[in-house]
């Protein structure tokens, strides 16, 4: 069968059974909608995590950026790898013991302030709009090549199904929707990864394989590092193995830094741990989420260098007219494109930019039968354009895989981004409709009201996120990456010392997370959308978070310390929240 029958067959059958499961798991009331009903056993809720945590970055983009970047791509593997250990030891068990439906839902308690709830829902919204685009770019990325459609199209096909099975079970539904999609995507990322790995150097294990020899072909008998270090540095692009991207390192220890605490401060990640029954599970399934996100986070080095070391075999030096078919395959999608700038016919990869901005085809076929672009080419001599969110998804084509595996792995991407998404959309209808409606606006409103309110807020989350997929402000992990320097300035400072400094005030709080996500939001616009030059001791902006961070932490001090000290109550209630043990009472409400 072809490519595109086994697509249909892997796809569908993935959307039936998530499908299935949300009509399976409709839930009637807020408790089930917001939590899940608060008792999701902890192996559940800890394959839940994982799917809800490894987005289309993670399942695209992580190793993408790897295999072009080399050492320096690690930046994202270790944030976002150390942040959830962050999250985990550090506040996990001490939130759920709290116990509320949504992060605005403790900040707005813990500071005793409806302002602190409303700054915090505004901060959630912000933070989880920002991700879930980079979610639904992911989704049109995998439809456009697997289903022969534009990506805005794909991106449409996405918004239908995740609104679906997000509205209709809500929290329930997410959660055993999310643990069926880990097991799509972590087979669907380890079988070509294994199948790659045994065909390169003959190791079935791709996270040892990749240190091991080359086992065939004209590098046979070499270490497969050393040979793409060579293989780079002779295509002027420097080690592989060696941080050469030009990423300074002050950058890269902010973008790491900004990852790590922006991932401890991601409500749809902090909201998993409030739909376990005690505090002792919350730390259980924080384990096991653990266990299941290094399965994939291992692996994608490997995968990302043997996706590397492929794509410059098969294309670098190589005709047009005799280029592989993945090459032509996804050259239809707009994310690969070549540009004769020699007019010999042959490929040349180098390192420097192919052209000016992103493909734009003019809809005419050059003298090799290539498409023509309109981009006015760049300097230098590098002929090709490559998607960094291509690697993944091409790699088992690259590969010469079998059509089956190439489905699964579309399959995968699908479920990694559509897991993501759903957990986004969810904390943007809760902030509205749980936290501003029913917390703020009419604190009697009921059951049926709330729900149908919360339903309505997803859709327009989805229609929301729906138009910044189909117009990205860069590409997949890029975006994200802004989502997490938003949390990092807003929520991880506020939530810290609010677990663990029983004087910080509402007073503080709202002050500390208006300058840190403020100053983080500013910067971006100035630099990602105005062209303003970096102008903060040269950060870029993916690593400004930090500051904003330091900035959150610095002024809730200081106008904590110079306001009066929190209800009596209030300072009871932390001394309490420290103690993680039992359930939390406050899940009942």
């Amino acid at each position: 069968m072809s490519i595109m029958t086994w697509t249909y067959i892997m796809v569908g059958a993935s959307f039936a059974l998530y499908l299935g499961i949300a009509w399976a798991s409709r839930v009637r009331d807020t408790k089930g909608f917001y939590v899940a009903g608060g008792g999701v056993p902890p192996l559940a809720n800890g394959l839940a995590t994982a799917a809800d945590w490894m987005s289309a970055a993670s399942f695209i983009s992580m190793a993408g950026m790897i295999s072009f970047m080399g050492f320096s791509g690690a930046t994202y593997l270790m944030g976002w790898t150390g942040g959830y250990v962050l999250l985990a030891l550090l506040l996990a068990p001490y939130l759920r013991k709290f116990g509320k439906f949504t992060v605005p839902d403790f900040v707005g308690d813990r500071y005793y302030s409806t302002t602190a709830r409303i700054v915090a829902l505004v901060c959630a919204i912000f933070v989880s709009l920002t991700y879930v685009a980079g979610q639904m770019r992911g989704v049109g990325i995998v439809f456009s090549r697997f289903l022969e459609v534009d990506v805005n199209t794909g991106v449409v096909i996405g918004m239908v199904i995740v609104f679906f099975y997000a509205s209709l079970g809500g929290m329930k539904g997410i959660t055993w929707t999310q643990v069926a999609q880990y097991l799509v995507l972590i087979i669907a990322f380890l079988v070509p990864a294994v199948a790659i790995s045994m065909k390169i150097t003959g190791n079935p294990l791709p996270q040892l394989g990749f240190g091991d020899r080359i086992a065939q072909g004209p590098d046979a008998g070499m270490y497969f590092l050393q040979t793409l270090d060579a293989i780079t540095t002779d295509l002027g692009f420097g080690p592989y193995t060696k941080a050469s991207s030009g990423l300074a390192l002050l950058n890269m220890v902010a973008v790491t830094t900004c990852l790590m605490v922006g991932t401890a401060g991601l409500p749809h990640v902090i909201i998993r741990f409030y739909t376990v029954p005690t505090v002792r599970a919350a730390r259980l399934s924080a384990f096991y989420a653990i266990l299941f996100i290094a399965i994939l986070y291992t692996a994608a080095p490997a995968v990302g260098a043997f996706a590397r070391y492929n794509m410059i075999r098969s294309v670098n030096g190589v005709s047009y007219a005799q280029a592989p078919s993945w090459f032509k395959n996804w050259e239809r999608t707009g994310l690969i494109a070549w540009v004769d700038k020699n007019n010999d016919g042959i490929i040349q990869y180098t390192k420097g930019l192919a052209i000016a901005g992103k493909p734009q085809f003019t809809g005419q076929t050059g003298p090799q039968g290539q498409r023509l672009l309109a981009n006015k080419p760049a300097d230098g001599a590098n002929e090709l354009f490559v998607d960094n969110d291509i690697m993944v998804l091409a790699n088992p084509e690259i590969a010469n895989l079998p059509a089956w595996v190439i489905a699964l792995v579309a399959a995968g991407g699908l479920a990694a981004a559509l897991s993501t998404a759903s957990g986004l959309l969810l904390v943007i209808a809760s902030a509205i409709s749980h936290d501003l409606y029913y917390r703020v606006i009419n604190p009697k409103a009921s059951e049926k009201n709330r729900l149908t309110l919360g339903r309505v807020m997803i859709g327009l989350a989805v229609l929301v996120a729906g138009y910044f997929g189909i117009n990205p402000p860069g590409f997949v992990a890029q975006v994200v990456s802004l989502a997490f320097g938003l949390a990092a300035s807003s929520f991880f400072p506020i939530i810290v010392l609010g677990v663990f400094w029983k004087r910080a005030t509402r007073e503080g709080a709202i002050a500390g997370m208006s300058c840190g996500i403020g100053l983080t939001l500013l910067y971006i616009i100035q630099v990602k959308f105005l062209g303003m030059q970096p102008w903060l001791f040269g950060l870029v902006p993916e690593g400004v978070g930090v500051i904003g961070m330091l900035l959150n932490f610095t002024v809730t001090a200081v106008v904590s310390l110079v306001t009066a000290p929190p209800p009596e109550a209030v300072q009871e209630l932390v001394e309490h929240v420290r103690i993680p043990r039992g359930a939390g009472a406050a899940i009942d409400h």
